[in-house]
């Protein structure tokens, strides 16, 4: 198995990425902030699909028949879950080991989910597109954002959803994100971000709409100290999500 190319692809970030695969599924490891954060994300993404589908979000799998593709992947925390969920998951991740051991967790875990080490721009181009495309945490990964935003929104069917989840470019977030997160706290590897490759919610939502969709909803997403867990919340200074949707034909 090869490593995809593409112009979104920042080799450096996929190589780091690479070497941290083995750790993904250790929730007390690198990956574990992912790990307490991936439930808030999860439960956004479940009840968006429902209220936009009609669909009951306490069903046993509420999001049966529903195609959806996880760009940037990485180990597929994200993406057993939302199969769990009854959706046709696709996970796409440029790294190799990162889709291995994705597929070999989700074969263990007897989770279907379909892993490939491709790039979005390689599925738009081969014509697939999916009732979802989330793209979380991954905008702030790549080199140039608002292409690869675009070409993510091509994937969106006529009808669909897009989701994004990333970090507000502000001196709050340097502080809290980069100084405290990596540097003092070592809850991420220290340069897991860039802080220059951060992504505000004005330049995220124009690129979406460039993309040909519409976003409906930000939601801010913050950690609080005391009982170590994330909440949505009004506040976008640091890391936020998004929703949006493409106008059905």
């Amino acid at each position: 198995m090869s490593e995809p190319t593409g112009p979104s692809i920042d080799r450096d970030e996929v190589a780091r990425f690479d070497r941290l695969a083995a750790t993904w599924w250790d929730e007390a490891g690198p990956m574990r902030v992912l790990h307490r954060f991936n439930p808030v994300r999860l439960t956004y993404i479940r009840d968006t699909v429902c209220r936009h589908f009609g669909r009951d979000p306490l069903a046993p799998a509420p999001l049966s028949g529903l195609s959806l593709v996880d760009v940037g992947c990485g180990g597929g925390v994200l993406s057993e879950p939302l199969a769990r969920l009854g959706a046709e998951v696709t996970g796409l991740d440029p790294a190799v080991t990162n889709v291995r051991i994705a597929q070999a967790h989700a074969d263990e875990a007897g989770v279907p989910v379909r892993y490939r080490a491709e790039t979005i721009e390689d599925v738009v181009a081969a014509g697939e597109r999916f009732d979802i495309v989330c793209a979380m945490e991954v905008v702030e990964h790549v080199t140039d954002m608002p292409a690869f935003v675009r070409t993510a929104c091509t994937a969106v069917k006529p009808g669909g959803l897009f989701f994004a989840a990333t970090i507000n470019r502000t001196m709050r977030s340097f502080a809290l994100a980069i100084v405290g997160a990596e540097y003092v706290l070592g809850w991420l590897p220290k340069g897991t971000h860039d802080w220059d490759k951060f992504v505000t919610p004005d330049e995220l939502r124009d690129a979406v709409e460039g993309g040909g969709l519409a976003v409906t909803d930000t939601t801010g997403v913050v950690f609080n100290p005391l009982t170590t867990r994330w909440s949505t919340a009004r506040d976008t200074a640091v890391n936020y999500m998004i929703a949006a949707e493409r106008p059905r034909a």
